[in-house]
């Protein structure tokens, strides 16, 4: 039992309260994210529309995603985190009740464009409103925890998704977008603007302008490199959404088989995702990031073998560890690949090779399958994700140093360099000068090594 608290304290003790704050909204967010669950079958069975044009809305809500994060990173920066997160979940809620009342299919793929831009635009402010609030040593945890509030909430909202349904298609919509206020009031409440000010750069002749936004990340190779590699990860991760069900089929196996199997990747993430920030902890991020490429890509690797439920159930499991162990280690790289006066532009960026992928993942798995087979898109896969692996060994200590480059002076650690004595007149000196007399000590302060005068010291127990 005392383990138990320890490992209880050691994983969630210490984060600032805006972050539980911030966590606390993504649970009940998520606890009623029903309308992406059932859109595709909400559209064909209660709306009559036919499978293309099910599949053009969903594409719009796609194209939606994308533009909304492009915006919110912008508006992340420039107008702040927390109006930006306000909009954003207004917004997406106004949509969710008008594509649950629209009737014509022009109707229903404006409020589906609409409610991707808006659900999307929420993303950069959230994620640089987290790097604000979490110190760097905490950064690990707090997106594991994030990462099992959003898997528990999505697999709690596919269960209560279908309790809804059977009553009324028109409650998913309600209820998604009544969650989706409440996320809004508790951020409207209790988290304050995160965004560090604007410091103004004096005119003159010694002054120099910063460079455009746009301009600082298409020049940033090594985080273009390290969004580039998310999205092959991206493309092969998301083969579950779209190919894996038609696979299972083609065996014979029923939608029902489908739905337990993938929902064990819920279950593990949510009885394992909390203990992974002890596992990796200390650990280098880029053999980290590798090693989850290569389990992704072995788990879809597999696939090209089975045949029979259980089996299907073994692949799932295996990527799914893959995705644990990306998920915490991505984040957290993110956060200090970012400048912090473009964090949300940053995070944009990176949203937007999932937008990238998920518009594009079913078409190039459609292909590949059609054109080559079914053994030849997951054998592809596993192939794609030793590419990754690799590339993360190459590019990662690029990437650490950069890292390092844009940590604040004052918690940047420098490498160890030489150490070259004293010159010999220097060090005569040293040795021929009087002892400094000692002072007194001053309660309630101690002397900084950083500052010539002295900081108060907090009383024992202050946090």
């Amino acid at each position: 039992m005392r383990t138990m608290r320890g490992w209880f304290r050691d994983t969630t003790g210490g984060l600032p309260r805006t972050f539980w704050y911030l966590w606390t909204g993504t649970l009940i967010n998520r606890l009623g994210s029903f309308v992406l669950v059932f859109l595709a079958i909400y559209l064909t069975q209660e709306r009559g529309f036919d499978e293309l044009q099910a599949g053009m809305v969903l594409g719009l809500w796609g194209v939606g995603g994308a533009v909304g994060t492009t915006l919110g990173g912008t508006l992340t920066d420039r107008w702040g985190r927390r109006p930006t997160l306000l909009t954003a979940h207004l917004g997406a809620a106004s949509m969710m009740l008008t594509l649950g009342f629209a009737r014509d299919l022009w109707a229903v793929a404006v409020g589906a464009l609409l409610l991707g831009l808006f659900a999307e635009a929420a993303r950069p402010a959230f994620g640089a409103m987290m790097i604000d609030v979490v110190p760097e040593r905490d950064r690990l945890r707090a997106f594991s925890l994030n990462y099992w509030a959003i898997n528990l909430g999505f697999a709690s909202a596919a269960i209560l998704a279908g309790l809804a349904a059977e009553a009324s298609y028109l409650l998913l919509f309600v209820v998604d977008a009544a969650t989706t206020v409440v996320t809004a009031a508790v951020i409207f409440r209790k988290v304050p603007e995160t965004r560090a000010p604007a410091v103004a750069v004096p005119a003159g002749a010694g002054a120099v302008r910063p460079r455009g936004a746009l301009r600082t990340i298409l020049t940033d190779r090594v985080y273009l490199g390290f969004v580039a590699l998310n999205l092959l990860a991206a493309l092969v991760f998301l083969q579950h959404i779209s190919m894996l069900p038609i696979a299972m089929g083609e065996d014979g196996l029923a939608p029902t088989t489908y739905g337990t199997v993938i929902a064990l990747n819920g279950v593990l993430i949510v009885a394992g995702q909390l203990f992974v920030p002890r596992l990796i902890r200390g650990r280098s991020r880029s053999h980290v990031l590798a090693l989850a490429a290569l389990v992704m890509g072995v788990g879809f690797g597999l696939t090209a073998f089975a045949d029979a439920a259980w089996l299907y159930a073994v692949t799932v499991l295996i990527w799914t560890v893959g995705e644990m162990l990306n998920s915490p280690s991505n984040s957290t790289l993110i956060a200090e690949l970012s400048p912090a006066n473009l964090r949300g532009r940053y995070q944009g960026v990176f949203s937007l090779s999932w937008q990238i992928a998920g518009a594009t993942a079913p078409i190039l798995g459609g292909l590949v399958r059609q054109q080559a087979g079914n053994a030849t898109l997951w054998l592809g896969c596993a192939a794609v994700g030793a590419l990754v692996a690799v590339a993360h060994l190459v590019s990662g200590p690029a990437r650490e140093r950069r890292a390092v480059a844009l940590r604040p002076a004052a918690t940047r650690v420098e490498p160890v360099g030489e150490v070259r004595p004293p010159a010999p007149q220097v060090a005569e000196v040293a040795a021929s000068a009087p002892a400094a007399p000692i002072e007194p000590a001053t309660p309630g302060y101690a002397p900084d090594a950083t500052d010539p005068g002295r900081r108060p010291v907090a009383p024992a127990g202050a946090r």
